[in-house]
Protein backbone atom coordinates (compact mmCIF):
# COMPACT_ATOMS: atom_id res chain seq x y z
CA UNK A 1 0.00 0.00 0.00
CA UNK A 2 1.26 3.62 -0.71
CA UNK A 3 0.69 6.66 0.70
CA UNK A 4 -0.11 9.78 -0.64
CA UNK A 5 3.44 10.83 -1.82
CA UNK A 6 4.69 14.60 -1.02
CA UNK A 7 6.51 16.65 -3.59
CA UNK A 8 9.81 17.77 -3.43
CA UNK A 9 10.45 20.55 -1.25
CA UNK A 10 9.96 23.78 -3.70
CA UNK A 11 12.95 26.04 -4.77
CA UNK A 12 9.63 28.69 -5.25
CA UNK A 13 8.74 29.27 -1.62
CA UNK A 14 10.08 32.44 0.03
CA UNK A 15 11.98 30.98 2.21
CA UNK A 16 14.76 29.77 -0.42
CA UNK A 17 15.46 33.01 -1.77
CA UNK A 18 16.42 34.80 1.77
CA UNK A 19 19.01 37.17 2.13
CA UNK A 20 22.11 35.90 4.53
CA UNK A 21 23.12 36.68 8.11
CA UNK A 22 23.89 36.14 11.63
CA UNK A 23 21.49 38.95 12.44
CA UNK A 24 20.58 40.52 9.56
CA UNK A 25 19.33 38.06 7.47
CA UNK A 26 16.15 38.08 5.43
CA UNK A 27 13.19 36.62 6.53
CA UNK A 28 9.72 35.16 5.74
CA UNK A 29 6.56 34.56 7.75
CA UNK A 30 3.13 33.40 7.65
CA UNK A 31 0.58 33.10 10.00
CA UNK A 32 3.15 34.23 12.69
CA UNK A 33 4.52 37.26 13.02
CA UNK A 34 8.16 38.07 15.20
CA UNK A 35 7.20 39.69 18.82
CA UNK A 36 10.69 39.95 19.92
CA UNK A 37 14.09 37.66 19.42
CA UNK A 38 17.10 38.09 22.56
CA UNK A 39 20.51 37.28 21.60
CA UNK A 40 22.31 34.59 23.22
CA UNK A 41 23.97 35.91 26.98
CA UNK A 42 27.58 36.55 26.80
CA UNK A 43 28.74 33.40 28.64
CA UNK A 44 27.21 32.09 25.66
CA UNK A 45 27.88 34.07 22.68
CA UNK A 46 29.94 31.93 20.33
CA UNK A 47 29.72 29.52 17.23
CA UNK A 48 32.18 27.38 18.14
CA UNK A 49 31.17 24.20 16.99
CA UNK A 50 28.63 22.48 19.66
CA UNK A 51 30.21 23.39 22.75
CA UNK A 52 27.68 26.41 23.17
CA UNK A 53 24.65 26.13 20.88
CA UNK A 54 21.34 26.66 22.94
CA UNK A 55 19.56 23.75 22.75
CA UNK A 56 15.90 22.91 24.72
CA UNK A 57 13.24 24.65 26.49
CA UNK A 58 11.32 24.42 29.50
CA UNK A 59 8.59 27.04 30.91
CA UNK A 60 7.07 27.71 34.40
CA UNK A 61 5.10 30.72 35.02
CA UNK A 62 6.36 33.80 33.84
CA UNK A 63 9.90 32.40 33.52
CA UNK A 64 11.61 30.51 30.41
CA UNK A 65 14.27 28.10 31.18
CA UNK A 66 16.69 27.83 27.94
CA UNK A 67 19.37 25.41 27.60
CA UNK A 68 22.63 25.18 26.65
CA UNK A 69 25.32 22.57 25.76
CA UNK A 70 27.81 24.92 28.73
CA UNK A 71 24.83 25.47 30.99
CA UNK A 72 21.72 27.51 30.81
CA UNK A 73 19.55 30.76 30.94
CA UNK A 74 16.54 32.01 32.85
CA UNK A 75 14.73 34.23 31.06
CA UNK A 76 11.68 36.51 32.74
CA UNK A 77 8.40 37.15 29.82
CA UNK A 78 6.83 39.05 31.81
CA UNK A 79 6.66 41.13 28.90
CA UNK A 80 7.10 39.34 25.96
CA UNK A 81 8.21 42.08 23.86
CA UNK A 82 11.15 42.59 25.85
CA UNK A 83 12.26 39.61 27.91
CA UNK A 84 14.29 40.09 30.82
CA UNK A 85 18.04 38.01 31.80
CA UNK A 86 16.99 36.57 35.40
CA UNK A 87 20.57 34.23 35.32
CA UNK A 88 23.00 32.67 33.25
CA UNK A 89 24.56 29.81 34.81
CA UNK A 90 27.52 28.38 32.91
CA UNK A 91 27.89 25.06 33.58
CA UNK A 92 29.60 22.73 30.99
CA UNK A 93 26.17 19.78 30.37
CA UNK A 94 25.83 18.53 26.79
CA UNK A 95 23.04 18.64 25.53
CA UNK A 96 21.82 19.83 28.71
CA UNK A 97 17.75 18.98 27.83
CA UNK A 98 15.64 20.83 30.73
CA UNK A 99 12.78 19.86 32.43
CA UNK A 100 11.04 22.29 35.40
CA UNK A 101 8.88 20.88 38.18
CA UNK A 102 8.07 23.76 40.82
CA UNK A 103 11.79 24.57 41.85
CA UNK A 104 14.14 22.13 40.50
CA UNK A 105 15.26 22.47 37.45
CA UNK A 106 16.99 19.34 35.70
CA UNK A 107 19.45 19.09 32.78
CA UNK A 108 20.83 16.05 30.94
CA UNK A 109 23.90 15.40 31.04
CA UNK A 110 25.68 12.97 28.19
CA UNK A 111 29.09 12.60 27.23
CA UNK A 112 32.96 12.47 28.41
CA UNK A 113 33.45 16.88 28.58
CA UNK A 114 31.19 17.07 31.93
CA UNK A 115 32.37 17.53 35.32
CA UNK A 116 30.73 16.93 38.40
CA UNK A 117 31.76 20.82 38.99
CA UNK A 118 30.12 21.87 36.35
CA UNK A 119 33.65 22.98 35.38
CA UNK A 120 35.14 23.43 31.62
CA UNK A 121 38.68 21.92 30.51
CA UNK A 122 37.40 18.01 29.97
CA UNK A 123 37.54 15.38 32.47
CA UNK A 124 40.72 14.60 33.91
CA UNK A 125 40.23 12.23 36.48
CA UNK A 126 36.84 9.60 36.16
CA UNK A 127 36.16 9.63 39.62
CA UNK A 128 34.98 13.51 38.24
CA UNK A 129 33.08 12.62 34.86
CA UNK A 130 28.76 13.90 35.11
CA UNK A 131 26.90 11.51 32.98
CA UNK A 132 22.89 11.55 34.14
CA UNK A 133 20.77 14.30 35.06
CA UNK A 134 21.79 16.96 36.87
CA UNK A 135 19.10 18.75 39.63
CA UNK A 136 18.95 22.60 40.12
CA UNK A 137 17.49 24.79 42.90
CA UNK A 138 15.78 27.58 41.37
CA UNK A 139 13.43 28.61 43.44
CA UNK A 140 15.89 31.98 43.46
CA UNK A 141 15.65 32.43 39.61
CA UNK A 142 18.95 34.67 39.98
CA UNK A 143 20.68 32.44 41.89
CA UNK A 144 20.24 28.65 40.86
CA UNK A 145 22.15 25.98 43.10
CA UNK A 146 23.34 22.84 41.99
CA UNK A 147 22.07 20.50 44.50
CA UNK A 148 22.80 17.10 43.26
CA UNK A 149 24.11 15.07 40.18
CA UNK A 150 22.50 12.04 39.78
CA UNK A 151 24.94 9.66 37.45
CA UNK A 152 23.40 6.90 35.42
CA UNK A 153 25.05 4.35 33.36
CA UNK A 154 24.73 5.60 29.98
CA UNK A 155 24.50 9.22 30.49
CA UNK A 156 21.58 11.25 29.81
CA UNK A 157 21.04 12.26 26.00
CA UNK A 158 17.32 13.58 27.05
CA UNK A 159 14.89 13.34 30.19
CA UNK A 160 11.08 12.76 30.83
CA UNK A 161 9.20 13.51 33.10
CA UNK A 162 6.49 11.26 34.46
CA UNK A 163 4.65 12.12 37.82
CA UNK A 164 3.23 9.33 39.93
CA UNK A 165 -0.27 9.01 39.49
CA UNK A 166 -0.45 8.07 43.49
CA UNK A 167 2.00 10.34 45.47
CA UNK A 168 2.15 13.89 44.65
CA UNK A 169 5.55 14.44 46.04
CA UNK A 170 6.95 11.61 43.80
CA UNK A 171 8.05 12.17 40.14
CA UNK A 172 10.03 10.23 37.64
CA UNK A 173 12.57 10.48 34.95
CA UNK A 174 12.82 8.22 32.12
CA UNK A 175 16.25 8.89 30.98
CA UNK A 176 17.32 8.30 26.99
CA UNK A 177 21.42 7.72 26.96
CA UNK A 178 23.12 7.25 23.78
CA UNK A 179 26.27 6.23 24.68
CA UNK A 180 27.54 2.75 25.51
CA UNK A 181 27.53 1.83 29.23
CA UNK A 182 30.17 3.31 31.62
CA UNK A 183 32.80 1.11 32.86
CA UNK A 184 32.25 -0.42 36.24
CA UNK A 185 35.64 1.27 37.40
CA UNK A 186 33.80 4.63 37.08
CA UNK A 187 30.01 4.03 37.63
CA UNK A 188 29.60 0.54 40.18
CA UNK A 189 26.34 -1.75 38.58
CA UNK A 190 27.46 -0.85 34.90
CA UNK A 191 27.27 -3.21 32.51
CA UNK A 192 27.66 -3.48 28.84
CA UNK A 193 26.32 -6.59 27.28
CA UNK A 194 24.87 -8.52 24.22
CA UNK A 195 21.54 -9.73 25.93
CA UNK A 196 18.42 -7.55 25.50
CA UNK A 197 16.61 -9.54 28.80
CA UNK A 198 19.15 -9.32 30.74
CA UNK A 199 18.30 -7.71 34.08
CA UNK A 200 21.74 -6.98 34.58
CA UNK A 201 22.43 -5.24 31.28
CA UNK A 202 23.01 -1.48 31.04
CA UNK A 203 22.15 -1.12 27.51
CA UNK A 204 18.89 -2.60 26.75
CA UNK A 205 16.67 -0.16 28.81
CA UNK A 206 15.63 3.13 29.81
CA UNK A 207 17.12 3.84 32.99
CA UNK A 208 14.49 5.80 35.67
CA UNK A 209 15.45 8.27 38.13
CA UNK A 210 13.15 8.47 41.16
CA UNK A 211 13.13 12.35 42.95
CA UNK A 212 11.36 12.79 46.11
CA UNK A 213 10.08 16.20 45.81
CA UNK A 214 10.92 17.20 49.71
CA UNK A 215 14.46 15.78 49.51
CA UNK A 216 15.56 15.97 46.14
CA UNK A 217 19.61 15.05 46.99
CA UNK A 218 18.13 11.96 47.34
CA UNK A 219 17.37 11.41 44.21
CA UNK A 220 18.23 8.11 42.87
CA UNK A 221 18.17 5.33 39.92
CA UNK A 222 16.03 2.74 40.26
CA UNK A 223 15.28 -0.21 38.04
CA UNK A 224 14.77 0.72 34.20
CA UNK A 225 12.51 0.46 31.76
CA UNK A 226 13.38 -2.69 29.58
CA UNK A 227 11.21 -1.96 26.87
CA UNK A 228 13.46 -3.64 24.14
CA UNK A 229 13.43 -7.46 24.33
CA UNK A 230 12.33 -9.23 21.70
CA UNK A 231 12.40 -6.37 19.14
CA UNK A 232 15.03 -7.98 16.77
CA UNK A 233 16.33 -5.94 13.19
CA UNK A 234 13.41 -4.20 11.58
CA UNK A 235 14.23 -5.42 8.05
CA UNK A 236 13.16 -3.52 5.16
CA UNK A 237 9.62 -1.36 5.03
CA UNK A 238 7.19 -3.58 3.45
CA UNK A 239 4.08 -1.85 4.10
CA UNK A 240 2.80 1.91 4.07
CA UNK A 241 5.84 2.71 2.14
CA UNK A 242 6.98 5.12 -0.33
CA UNK A 243 8.63 4.23 -3.49
CA UNK A 244 12.11 4.44 -2.85
CA UNK A 245 13.78 7.45 -4.29
CA UNK A 246 16.31 7.53 -7.52
CA UNK A 247 17.90 9.45 -5.37
CA UNK A 248 19.04 7.12 -3.17
CA UNK A 249 20.70 5.15 -5.98
CA UNK A 250 24.39 4.33 -4.82
CA UNK A 251 23.78 5.18 -1.39
CA UNK A 252 25.98 2.85 1.11
CA UNK A 253 24.09 0.11 3.20
CA UNK A 254 23.78 0.74 6.28
CA UNK A 255 26.87 -0.40 8.18
CA UNK A 256 26.10 -4.07 10.05
CA UNK A 257 25.71 -4.71 13.43
CA UNK A 258 28.59 -5.30 16.04
CA UNK A 259 29.44 -9.11 15.98
CA UNK A 260 26.96 -10.77 18.35
CA UNK A 261 25.03 -7.97 18.72
CA UNK A 262 21.53 -8.00 18.28
CA UNK A 263 20.58 -5.92 15.31
CA UNK A 264 17.33 -4.17 17.04
CA UNK A 265 17.18 -1.00 19.31
CA UNK A 266 19.10 -0.85 22.50
CA UNK A 267 17.74 2.80 23.10
CA UNK A 268 16.06 5.70 22.32
CA UNK A 269 16.82 9.23 21.43
CA UNK A 270 13.56 10.70 23.43
CA UNK A 271 10.28 9.75 24.76
CA UNK A 272 7.48 11.38 25.13
CA UNK A 273 5.22 10.94 28.33
CA UNK A 274 0.96 11.77 28.10
CA UNK A 275 0.31 11.10 31.41
CA UNK A 276 -3.42 12.10 31.51
CA UNK A 277 -3.88 8.97 29.70
CA UNK A 278 -1.00 6.69 30.85
CA UNK A 279 0.91 6.43 27.59
CA UNK A 280 4.34 7.18 26.59
CA UNK A 281 5.88 7.10 22.98
CA UNK A 282 9.75 6.05 22.67
CA UNK A 283 11.44 7.25 19.76
CA UNK A 284 13.74 4.42 19.44
CA UNK A 285 16.28 4.39 16.42
CA UNK A 286 13.91 2.61 13.69
CA UNK A 287 11.20 1.69 16.29
CA UNK A 288 7.91 3.63 17.54
CA UNK A 289 7.36 2.16 20.78
CA UNK A 290 4.02 2.44 22.62
CA UNK A 291 4.48 1.96 26.66
CA UNK A 292 2.16 1.83 29.17
CA UNK A 293 3.57 3.97 32.27
CA UNK A 294 0.39 3.28 34.79
CA UNK A 295 2.38 2.38 36.96
CA UNK A 296 6.14 4.33 36.17
CA UNK A 297 8.00 2.24 38.24
CA UNK A 298 6.78 -0.86 36.19
CA UNK A 299 6.28 -0.10 32.21
CA UNK A 300 5.40 -2.14 30.17
CA UNK A 301 5.70 -2.18 25.82
CA UNK A 302 2.13 -2.43 24.60
CA UNK A 303 3.57 -2.21 20.74
CA UNK A 304 6.02 -1.46 18.47
CA UNK A 305 6.28 -0.30 15.04
CA UNK A 306 9.37 0.14 12.19
CA UNK A 307 9.77 1.51 9.20
CA UNK A 308 13.75 1.49 8.57
CA UNK A 309 13.67 2.13 4.83
CA UNK A 310 12.16 5.71 5.55
CA UNK A 311 13.04 6.64 8.72
CA UNK A 312 17.05 6.35 9.65
CA UNK A 313 16.38 7.56 13.10
CA UNK A 314 13.62 8.56 14.92
CA UNK A 315 13.59 11.21 16.66
CA UNK A 316 10.93 12.79 19.36
CA UNK A 317 7.23 12.21 19.07
CA UNK A 318 4.12 13.86 20.19
CA UNK A 319 0.54 12.81 20.80
CA UNK A 320 -2.59 14.43 19.38
CA UNK A 321 -4.80 15.84 22.03
CA UNK A 322 -6.88 13.03 22.03
CA UNK A 323 -4.30 10.70 22.18
CA UNK A 324 -5.74 8.72 18.64
CA UNK A 325 -2.76 9.97 16.97
CA UNK A 326 1.35 10.07 16.95
CA UNK A 327 4.01 12.19 15.30
CA UNK A 328 7.13 10.91 14.90
CA UNK A 329 10.30 13.32 13.52
CA UNK A 330 13.21 11.77 11.63
CA UNK A 331 16.78 13.80 12.45
CA UNK A 332 18.41 12.68 9.49
CA UNK A 333 21.85 13.25 9.11
CA UNK A 334 21.78 14.10 13.12
CA UNK A 335 21.10 17.81 13.08
CA UNK A 336 24.45 19.38 11.38
CA UNK A 337 23.52 18.70 7.65
CA UNK A 338 21.55 20.48 5.32
CA UNK A 339 19.12 17.80 4.55
CA UNK A 340 16.06 20.53 3.40
CA UNK A 341 17.55 20.83 0.20
CA UNK A 342 16.37 20.36 -3.40
CA UNK A 343 17.93 17.43 -4.21
CA UNK A 344 16.98 15.99 -0.52
CA UNK A 345 14.93 13.07 -0.29
CA UNK A 346 11.52 13.64 1.02
CA UNK A 347 11.52 9.71 2.41
CA UNK A 348 14.02 11.06 5.65
CA UNK A 349 14.71 13.98 7.35
CA UNK A 350 11.19 15.24 8.08
CA UNK A 351 7.61 13.63 10.10
CA UNK A 352 5.35 10.71 10.10
CA UNK A 353 1.84 10.76 11.37
CA UNK A 354 1.09 7.42 13.40
CA UNK A 355 -2.76 6.24 14.20
CA UNK A 356 -3.51 4.27 17.15
CA UNK A 357 -6.34 1.59 17.00
CA UNK A 358 -8.43 0.71 20.28
CA UNK A 359 -6.14 -1.71 21.33
CA UNK A 360 -2.90 1.02 21.10
CA UNK A 361 -1.54 -0.68 17.68
CA UNK A 362 -0.01 1.59 16.08
CA UNK A 363 -0.22 2.27 12.06
CA UNK A 364 1.79 4.34 9.67
CA UNK A 365 0.19 7.00 7.69
CA UNK A 366 1.17 10.24 6.06
CA UNK A 367 5.09 11.75 5.68
CA UNK A 368 5.53 15.52 5.86
CA UNK A 369 8.33 17.28 5.06
CA UNK A 370 9.21 20.94 5.09
CA UNK A 371 8.03 22.32 1.53
CA UNK A 372 11.06 24.80 1.22
CA UNK A 373 14.11 23.92 -0.39
CA UNK A 374 16.88 25.28 1.79
CA UNK A 375 20.22 26.18 0.97
CA UNK A 376 23.24 23.96 0.83
CA UNK A 377 24.53 26.29 4.25
CA UNK A 378 21.88 25.69 6.12
CA UNK A 379 21.74 22.38 8.69
CA UNK A 380 18.19 21.67 8.38
CA UNK A 381 15.88 18.60 9.04
CA UNK A 382 12.93 17.76 11.56
CA UNK A 383 13.15 18.37 15.11
CA UNK A 384 11.83 18.98 18.25
CA UNK A 385 8.06 20.86 18.66
CA UNK A 386 4.35 20.63 20.39
CA UNK A 387 0.80 21.27 19.97
CA UNK A 388 -0.88 24.41 19.40
CA UNK A 389 -4.62 24.00 21.10
CA UNK A 390 -6.69 24.87 18.19
CA UNK A 391 -10.10 23.22 19.15
CA UNK A 392 -11.10 20.48 16.65
CA UNK A 393 -7.62 20.73 14.75
CA UNK A 394 -4.40 18.62 15.13
CA UNK A 395 -1.53 21.66 15.04
CA UNK A 396 1.99 20.70 15.09
CA UNK A 397 4.46 23.71 15.32
CA UNK A 398 8.02 22.62 15.44
CA UNK A 399 12.04 23.78 14.53
CA UNK A 400 13.84 22.86 11.69
CA UNK A 401 16.92 24.09 12.52
CA UNK A 402 17.53 26.72 9.88
CA UNK A 403 14.41 25.39 7.91
CA UNK A 404 13.05 27.71 10.82
CA UNK A 405 9.67 27.33 12.90
CA UNK A 406 7.13 25.63 11.12
CA UNK A 407 3.34 24.60 11.38
CA UNK A 408 1.82 21.34 10.37
CA UNK A 409 -1.67 20.31 10.17
CA UNK A 410 -2.11 17.11 10.91
CA UNK A 411 -6.12 16.51 11.12
CA UNK A 412 -6.05 14.12 8.69
CA UNK A 413 -3.44 11.36 9.22
CA UNK A 414 -3.22 10.70 5.18
CA UNK A 415 -3.11 14.71 4.74
CA UNK A 416 -0.82 16.61 6.63
CA UNK A 417 0.29 19.79 5.44
CA UNK A 418 1.88 23.35 6.23
CA UNK A 419 -0.11 26.13 7.44
CA UNK A 420 2.33 28.60 8.98
CA UNK A 421 6.22 29.21 9.17
CA UNK A 422 8.79 31.78 10.03
CA UNK A 423 12.46 31.83 8.68
CA UNK A 424 15.32 33.62 8.28
CA UNK A 425 18.18 33.16 5.78
CA UNK A 426 20.93 31.15 6.35
CA UNK A 427 23.55 32.74 8.72
CA UNK A 428 26.67 31.88 6.63
CA UNK A 429 26.83 33.23 2.77
CA UNK A 430 26.21 31.17 0.03
CA UNK A 431 29.52 29.37 -1.50
CA UNK A 432 30.91 30.14 -4.74
CA UNK A 433 28.41 28.18 -7.07
CA UNK A 434 24.93 27.13 -4.57
CA UNK A 435 24.93 24.19 -6.26
CA UNK A 436 23.93 20.23 -3.68
CA UNK A 437 27.03 19.01 -5.72
CA UNK A 438 29.22 21.70 -5.86
CA UNK A 439 28.66 22.73 -2.58
CA UNK A 440 29.36 19.41 -1.07
CA UNK A 441 32.42 18.74 -2.85
CA UNK A 442 33.31 22.30 -0.90
CA UNK A 443 32.79 21.11 2.81
CA UNK A 444 34.89 20.63 5.11
CA UNK A 445 34.08 16.74 5.92
CA UNK A 446 35.82 16.88 9.27
CA UNK A 447 34.30 19.78 10.92
CA UNK A 448 30.55 18.95 11.85
CA UNK A 449 28.07 21.05 9.43
CA UNK A 450 30.64 20.87 6.93
CA UNK A 451 32.67 23.92 8.37
CA UNK A 452 28.92 26.39 8.10
CA UNK A 453 27.84 27.67 11.32
CA UNK A 454 25.48 25.46 13.17
CA UNK A 455 21.98 27.29 13.73
CA UNK A 456 18.20 27.80 13.29
CA UNK A 457 15.68 26.41 15.56
CA UNK A 458 16.07 23.50 17.91
CA UNK A 459 12.50 23.35 19.46
CA UNK A 460 9.57 25.86 18.77
CA UNK A 461 6.75 25.40 21.36
CA UNK A 462 3.10 27.20 22.29
CA UNK A 463 3.14 28.35 25.29
CA UNK A 464 0.07 30.32 26.90
CA UNK A 465 -0.32 32.33 24.07
CA UNK A 466 3.03 32.92 22.15
CA UNK A 467 5.20 30.39 20.19
CA UNK A 468 8.91 30.36 21.91
CA UNK A 469 12.02 29.20 19.74
CA UNK A 470 15.35 28.37 20.69
CA UNK A 471 17.68 29.36 18.18
CA UNK A 472 20.65 27.24 18.38
CA UNK A 473 22.91 30.27 17.32
CA UNK A 474 21.17 33.52 17.50
CA UNK A 475 19.28 33.38 21.06
CA UNK A 476 15.36 33.07 21.52
CA UNK A 477 12.92 34.09 19.58
CA UNK A 478 9.08 34.92 20.74
CA UNK A 479 6.67 34.40 17.99
CA UNK A 480 2.81 34.92 17.68
CA UNK A 481 0.16 33.49 15.38
CA UNK A 482 -1.70 35.91 12.58
CA UNK A 483 -5.17 34.79 11.25
CA UNK A 484 -5.35 34.01 7.77
CA UNK A 485 -8.24 31.90 5.79
CA UNK A 486 -5.98 28.94 6.90
CA UNK A 487 -6.09 29.89 10.81
CA UNK A 488 -8.99 32.28 11.59
CA UNK A 489 -8.78 34.74 14.79
CA UNK A 490 -11.81 32.65 16.77
CA UNK A 491 -8.99 29.53 16.77
CA UNK A 492 -6.33 31.57 17.76
CA UNK A 493 -8.04 33.15 20.59
CA UNK A 494 -9.66 29.37 21.50
CA UNK A 495 -5.97 28.96 21.77
CA UNK A 496 -5.18 31.32 24.08
CA UNK A 497 -8.12 30.21 26.47
CA UNK A 498 -5.64 27.10 27.30
CA UNK A 499 -2.75 28.45 29.86
CA UNK A 500 -0.76 26.28 31.94
CA UNK A 501 1.40 26.86 35.05
CA UNK A 502 4.46 24.76 33.89
CA UNK A 503 5.22 23.21 30.48
CA UNK A 504 7.39 20.15 29.35
CA UNK A 505 7.22 19.61 25.71
CA UNK A 506 8.17 15.71 26.20
CA UNK A 507 5.98 15.66 29.30
CA UNK A 508 2.70 16.61 27.15
CA UNK A 509 -0.58 18.06 29.01
CA UNK A 510 -4.20 17.22 28.66
CA UNK A 511 -5.44 20.27 26.77
CA UNK A 512 -9.10 21.31 27.65
CA UNK A 513 -10.98 24.36 26.74
CA UNK A 514 -13.64 26.56 28.73
CA UNK A 515 -17.33 26.70 27.08
CA UNK A 516 -17.14 29.81 25.50
CA UNK A 517 -18.45 31.51 21.79
CA UNK A 518 -14.70 31.78 20.09
CA UNK A 519 -14.49 27.96 20.52
CA UNK A 520 -18.03 27.18 19.33
CA UNK A 521 -17.17 29.52 16.20
CA UNK A 522 -13.37 27.79 15.75
CA UNK A 523 -15.65 24.49 15.00
CA UNK A 524 -17.94 26.88 12.80
CA UNK A 525 -14.87 28.25 10.81
CA UNK A 526 -13.78 25.04 10.29
CA UNK A 527 -16.81 23.40 8.69
CA UNK A 528 -16.85 26.82 6.48
CA UNK A 529 -13.24 26.03 5.42
CA UNK A 530 -13.75 22.49 4.75
CA UNK A 531 -17.38 22.92 3.20
CA UNK A 532 -18.38 20.67 5.89
CA UNK A 533 -21.74 21.51 6.13
CA UNK A 534 -23.70 23.75 3.55
CA UNK A 535 -22.82 27.76 3.38
CA UNK A 536 -26.77 28.48 4.29
CA UNK A 537 -26.40 26.84 7.31
CA UNK A 538 -23.08 28.01 8.15
CA UNK A 539 -23.59 31.69 7.59
CA UNK A 540 -27.42 31.13 9.43
CA UNK A 541 -25.55 29.45 12.75
CA UNK A 542 -23.20 32.47 12.47
CA UNK A 543 -26.52 34.78 12.98
CA UNK A 544 -27.80 33.06 15.40
CA UNK A 545 -24.57 32.47 17.38
CA UNK A 546 -24.14 36.99 17.25
CA UNK A 547 -27.89 37.54 18.38
CA UNK A 548 -26.75 34.98 21.59
CA UNK A 549 -24.29 36.73 22.46
CA UNK A 550 -25.99 40.10 22.79
CA UNK A 551 -28.08 38.49 25.22
CA UNK A 552 -26.80 37.02 29.00
CA UNK A 553 -28.43 35.03 31.66
CA UNK A 554 -31.05 32.51 31.09
CA UNK A 555 -31.87 34.34 27.57
CA UNK A 556 -28.77 33.73 26.12
CA UNK A 557 -28.66 30.05 27.44
CA UNK A 558 -32.90 29.42 26.03
CA UNK A 559 -30.85 30.76 22.46
CA UNK A 560 -28.31 28.64 22.48
CA UNK A 561 -30.26 25.78 23.53
CA UNK A 562 -32.29 26.41 21.10
CA UNK A 563 -29.30 26.73 18.42
CA UNK A 564 -28.35 23.60 19.53
CA UNK A 565 -30.92 21.61 18.75
CA UNK A 566 -30.85 22.77 15.30
CA UNK A 567 -27.68 22.20 14.71
CA UNK A 568 -27.97 18.43 15.66
CA UNK A 569 -30.53 18.14 12.82
CA UNK A 570 -27.42 19.43 10.63
CA UNK A 571 -25.78 16.07 11.20
CA UNK A 572 -27.04 13.73 9.05
CA UNK A 573 -26.63 16.00 5.93
CA UNK A 574 -23.58 17.59 6.63
CA UNK A 575 -20.37 16.09 4.58
CA UNK A 576 -18.28 16.73 8.46
CA UNK A 577 -21.13 15.57 10.40
CA UNK A 578 -18.22 14.48 13.00
CA UNK A 579 -17.53 18.29 13.48
CA UNK A 580 -21.10 19.40 13.53
CA UNK A 581 -21.39 16.89 15.91
CA UNK A 582 -18.79 18.32 18.14
CA UNK A 583 -20.05 21.94 17.64
CA UNK A 584 -23.68 21.31 18.61
CA UNK A 585 -22.11 19.66 22.33
CA UNK A 586 -20.34 23.16 22.50
CA UNK A 587 -23.44 24.99 22.17
CA UNK A 588 -24.86 22.95 24.84
CA UNK A 589 -21.85 23.27 27.22
CA UNK A 590 -21.77 26.93 26.46
CA UNK A 591 -25.54 27.38 27.37
CA UNK A 592 -24.97 25.23 30.82
CA UNK A 593 -22.23 27.59 31.40
CA UNK A 594 -24.47 30.69 30.85
CA UNK A 595 -27.16 30.12 33.09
Amino acid sequence: MLLSAQTFPSSKDPRSTLKPGRYDAGVAEKNMRLVSTVPKPAPFDTARGLTFINSDLAFRGNYVYQANFAGFSIWDISNPAKPVMASVVRCITSQGDPTIYGNLLFLSAEGPGNRNDCGDGGVQDPKDHMAGVRIFDVSDPKAPKLIKNVQTCKGSHTHTLVPSPTNKNIIYLYVSGQQAARPETELAGCKNGNNPADPTNSLYQLDIIKVALDHPERAEVIPGARIFTGLGGAGECKQFCEPVSPRAAGRAPRPAPVADMPDGPRNCHDVTAYPAINLLAASCSTHSILVDISNPEKPFRIDALADTNNYQGRHTAAFSNDGKKLIQTDEWGGGTGPMCQASSMIELGGNTVITLDAKKKQAQRAYFKLPSAQAAEENCVSHNGGIIPVPGRDLYVQGWYQGGVSIMDFTDADKAFEIGYFDRGSINPPRMVDVPAAASAEMNRNVRGGGNTIGGSWGAYYWNGLIFSSELDRGMDILELTPSAELTANEIAAAKLVTFTEYNPQSQPKMVWPAAFVVVRSYLDQLVRGQGLASARTSAIDAALTAAEAKSGTARAAALNALAAEVGKDVAGAKDGARVRTMASEIRRLAAASK
